[in-house]
């Protein structure tokens, strides 16, 4: 009988000992996004601070060279952009930054409206002392910067976002998010408009005195008629 062959041992190798000392090597650093997000974030600033005006025509080429990266993750961010309204795509002819028609702002207006009234009865009703602090003290900075048009336009959205969450329902936050997002795209923003923002802020402790009341009623329609007056300054 031929015999068994007898089964071969492993070869352990002694481990790969380093001079370098442990402590003075550096971790690999990885960004916290991925790349075509942090395009989206440049491209998205651009559009709002008017680098991209509405109507302009996205060259990739210029973009993808100038940011130092391929068109593939370019073209990810843009398909980002277009979800969120920013851009539009059109056959054959590329991206573009998204025209607002009045009819499109009427329709964000009267989005935002009811999501974000829905949104302030429901704070008013079930609110905690701690979370209308917040409100409370986001409305003194509101009161504090009604001389600075630009300070006073970041607060308010900061405002209008803390109420989201507080309501905490995070369908309704992305898409009054991605709402906010094309009304950005409005060349004469309300508060732009000579005593929009004085009434602004008046209709903002107006929905301050609800919110402190408890009145669920009364929170809904003072966040209504807060977007329908800013639909007539828009306009």
């Amino acid at each position: 009988m031929r015999a068994l062959a007898q089964p071969t041992r492993p070869i352990l190798t002694p481990p790969v000992t380093s001079s370098v000392d442990p402590a003075a090597r550096v971790a690999p650093k990885f960004s916290q996004q991925a790349l075509y997000e942090q395009v989206a974030e440049q491209l998205r600033l651009q559009i709002f601070q008017r680098e991209l005006a509405p109507g302009d025509w996205i060259d990739e080429l210029k973009i993808a060279q100038d940011l130092g990266i391929s068109r593939t993750p370019l073209r990810e961010a843009l398909k980002v952009l277009a979800a969120e309204g920013l851009i539009t795509m059109k056959v054959r002819r590329g991206a573009y930054v998204t025209e607002v028609n009045e009819k499109d702002l009427r329709d964000v207006y009267h989005l935002l409206g009811l999501l974000e009234s829905d949104a302030a009865a429901e704070v008013a009703a079930q609110a905690l002392p701690e979370s209308l602090a917040q409100l409370n003290a986001l409305h003194a900075q509101l009161e504090a910067s009604v001389g600075d048009a630009e300070a006073f336009f970041v607060l308010n959205e900061r405002f209008h976002l803390l109420l989201l969450e507080l309501a905490n329902n995070r369908w309704r936050l992305q898409m009054v998010t991605d709402l906010r997002k094309v009304m950005k795209l409005n060349r004469h923003h309300s508060l732009f408009k000579e005593g929009r923002l004085a009434d602004s802020l008046k209709e903002h402790q107006a929905l301050m005195d609800a919110l402190n009341q408890a009145d669920a009623a009364a929170a809904r329609k003072r966040m209504q008629a807060h977007f329908a007056n800013g639909l007539k300054a828009a306009g």
